[in-house]
């Protein structure tokens, strides 16, 4: 894109590397849906339908992430100054929500199945849900270790919905498991099974709403990081203190607002140029993903 400055241009590669994963998941969670229906029906267990359900609507939510990244990957324009990084951040908020959604969804059902006397399902189910639990897990942890690496709430979030489905379809396994080997009255152990699923996503969900909340409502980043803001800026010839230093989570970007003091006799020319040595400084620090800096420069006391 002509005329794009670099740090925004890493910014849209790192978003657009996102958009891949989450397109790669949509295709993961598509397959499964199929196969978990004909494992359902055919296996005669419910619980494998209704997280077939399940991995059919994680493709929308996978959508509204991919969506989130693509905004997100636009460079700022005169209405989104600080550009698009927020995109990011509210997919990932509504992804949470959907979480809570999901687990209710399947609360609700496992309560009808327990009511409603059915037939116990068949255990070569079982060896459709090793495959289910494995493909999930291994997915799971390579979004998750992508979305460390770029700071990615959007996609923690996302590899956290597709460990959840390793949950509900593990609680599944072990309920199917207690029903075969139980036989006769045992019928609605996986159901049970997948309720104390829910809880646990639940507690976890609450945990990954309040970090997209978070974002949403820039939280303060992590100590180490200002910390690190604040030795970059101090490294700069001519800055002798750092006063205020805010940073703020934009996406997978950071915004800097910081208070810099040098000598009081310095001319204006002089204290413009460490402005912008401060602002370069910071902006160059490929790791944190600074894509804007607004420098203030304080006198000495």
């Amino acid at each position: 894109m002509s005329g794009e400055s670099p740090p925004h241009m890493l910014n849209r590669q790192r978003n657009q590397i996102g958009a891949g994963l989450v397109l790669r998941g949509i295709a993961l969670n598509g397959l499964l849906a199929a196969v978990k229906f004909a494992g359902g029906i055919w296996g005669h267990t419910y619980a494998l339908i209704a997280d077939g359900v399940e991995s059919l609507l994680d493709v929308f939510s996978s959508l509204v992430v991919w969506v989130g990244f693509k905004v997100a990957a636009q460079p700022p324009d005169e209405n989104h100054p600080y550009g698009h990084g927020k995109a990011e951040s509210l997919a990932a908020l509504a992804v949470s929500l959907f979480i809570f959604a999901a687990a209710g969804w399947i609360a609700w059902h496992a309560v009808q199945e327990i009511i409603a006397p059915h037939q116990g399902p068949h255990w070569a189910t079982l060896l459709v849900l090793v495959f289910v639990i494995c493909s999930k897990v291994w997915f799971s942890r390579r979004m998750a270790r992508t979305g460390d690496q770029m700071g990615s709430t959007a996609l923690g979030v996302e590899a956290w919905h597709h460990y959840s489905d390793a949950l509900t379809s593990g609680a599944a396994f072990v309920g199917i498991a207690i029903a075969v080997i139980g036989g006769e009255g045992y019928e609605a152990a996986d159901d049970w099974a997948a309720l104390l699923a829910c809880i646990v996503i639940v507690v976890n969900g609450v945990g990954m709403f309040n970090r997209s909340l978070g974002d949403v409502m820039d939280a303060a980043v992590p100590p180490n990081l200002e910390h690190e803001v604040r030795a970059l800026a101090l490294g700069v010839t001519g800055v002798q203190a750092i006063d205020k230093c805010r940073v703020r989570k934009s996406g997978l970007c950071h915004l800097v607002d910081i208070h810099v003091r040098v000598d009081g006799t310095l001319s204006v020319r002089a204290g413009h140029d460490i402005a912008h040595a401060v602002k370069d400084a910071l902006i160059d620090s490929v790791p944190h993903a600074i894509t804007d800096v607004a420098v203030h420069i304080e006198p000495v006391d």
